[in-house]
């Protein structure tokens, strides 16, 4: 297993759709981007800015139900690719051991974020869909920055008040 760091959740264009970026935190570098969901990038992008919802967004009740159970999440791995869909696993300590339980990588990214616990890839999933990018010195990290702004800026945490 290969750790990595969340980079980034940015809308990719022209499709206006969200995506998530993992770098691999030492060897190669590469990069791994996992399209996702509105709610979920959503719920990534509140974690990452310290968003509070008038109401427990999901990913803010499981992770209440793991405390009050008093179970830990430890890692979340991205464990595969198959076709176009990857696959995670919630690797959860309990008083009875670890148990892994069958994840969306974007849910098991949102609790990561929410927890703090490290994340994860199999080699293999990097070696197949991992890259390094190549800088483009007339990209500017503050337009990056600002489409990342007007994402955030178009979702409302009373979206979530129901």
């Amino acid at each position: 297993m290969i750790e990595l760091e969340l980079v980034a959740v940015r809308v990719e264009l022209p499709s206006n759709t969200p995506v998530v970026v993992l770098k691999e935190l030492a060897g190669r570098q590469r990069q791994l981007s996992i399209f996702i969901g509105n709610p979920e990038a959503t719920a990534i992008a509140f974690a990452l800015e310290g968003v509070d919802t008038p109401r427990p967004l999901t990913h803010d009740l499981f992770c209440d139900v793991l405390d009050e159970l008093s179970v830990t999440l430890e890692r979340v791995v991205i464990t595969e690719l198959r076709d176009t869909t990857y696959f995670a696993d919630l690797h959860l300590k309990a008083s009875a051991g670890v148990v892994h339980v069958s994840s969306r990588p974007s849910d098991a990214i949102a609790l990561a974020v929410r927890t703090g616990c490290p994340i994860f890839a199999e080699e293999d999933v990097l070696d197949e869909a991992g890259f390094v990018e190549e800088v483009d010195e007339d990209v500017d990290a503050e337009e990056v920055v600002e489409e990342f702004r007007q994402f955030i800026d178009n979702v409302s945490p009373d979206d979530f008040a129901s």
